[in-house]
């Protein structure tokens, strides 16, 4: 999953699971017939010694190392989505002997320059709030922004029709209410020192696609703002190996492979229905 997400992918020790939708006993990704392994996503302090930063091929290491350390030569498939996309091509790129299929979800070779563009804007509000000691406001603010662009422009039409209403003195918008709940629940959970590493090591990333040899599978989505369709069009036309791309119309923007569980789910069957 993107940045944010983490190893409980399906509901363990308390933990809910943040793609439940998808995996479990009888779901895309069945637990009755295989094992699935998801890890924290490390930052560059995890690395030690002298690291300026982690990028999306030490994430890939990583797992090949915890496949290493559990015994097993090859995993069937990777699924990824966002910067979990990323991950699964730097680690088709760097370990293609070890996987049968990837399929990666709104996650290209690249960082648009767009994105980019925005992602430094949060990482500089997160910077400033910590040197002015109010790192959760920081935190805070930077998710707000991130959520005007994993939505599409349909669900902000949707959800915040309502007409502003003064309170106190000023002015509140239908948005605030809905985007500061994100940004709180945000700054409770994460630090400013992994937020910082993840959010730069998207901007980091980049993968030759002639170096992806492993049979793959793109999804993108309609609405997407944060990886364009154009991005995912360039990828499987230079990918070193067969590629499909599906395209699912959903106005919920990146976060449709959170967002749309039937149509992400029923193309991930047919994606590993041979693994």
């Amino acid at each position: 999953g993107g940045i944010s997400a983490d190893r409980y992918v399906v509901a363990a020790g308390g933990n809910p699971g943040w793609w439940s939708d998808i995996v479990g006993d009888g779901r895309a990704i069945d637990t009755r017939h295989c094992r699935v392994l998801a890890i924290d996503w490390i930052s560059s302090a995890d690395l030690g010694g002298d690291a300026l930063a982690v990028g999306s091929e030490d994430q890939a290491d990583a797992i090949a190392a915890v496949l290493d350390l559990l015994g097993e030569a090859r995993a069937s498939a990777y699924v990824g989505a966002s910067y979990g996309a990323m991950v699964g091509l730097a680690f088709a790129a760097r370990h293609p002997q070890r996987l049968g299929r990837l399929v990666a979800i709104a996650g290209a070779h690249r960082a648009h320059p767009l994105s980019v563009a925005i992602r430094n804007i949060q990482r500089e509000v997160v910077r400033f709030a910590r040197a002015h000691g109010d790192t959760a406001s920081g935190l805070d603010l930077a998710r707000r922004l991130a959520m005007t662009t994993y939505r599409g422009e349909r669900e902000f039409a949707e959800r915040c029709a309502d007409a502003p209403q003064l309170v106190d003195g000023r002015y509140h918008f239908a948005e605030e209410g809905w985007l500061g709940a994100a940004g709180a629940r945000f700054a409770q959970r994460f630090s400013a020192e992994r937020f910082l590493a993840l959010s730069e090591s998207i901007d980091l990333h980049a993968v030759a696609p002639q170096d992806v040899r492993v049979p793959t599978t793109l999804i993108g989505f309609s609405s997407d703002r944060v990886v364009p369709l154009a991005d995912l069009c360039e990828l499987q036309l230079n990918l070193g190996a067969a590629a499909q791309l599906h395209v699912i119309d959903t106005r919920y923007g990146h976060d449709g492979f959170l967002k749309e569980p039937a149509q992400v789910g029923a193309l991930l069957r047919e994606a590993l229905v041979e693994h």
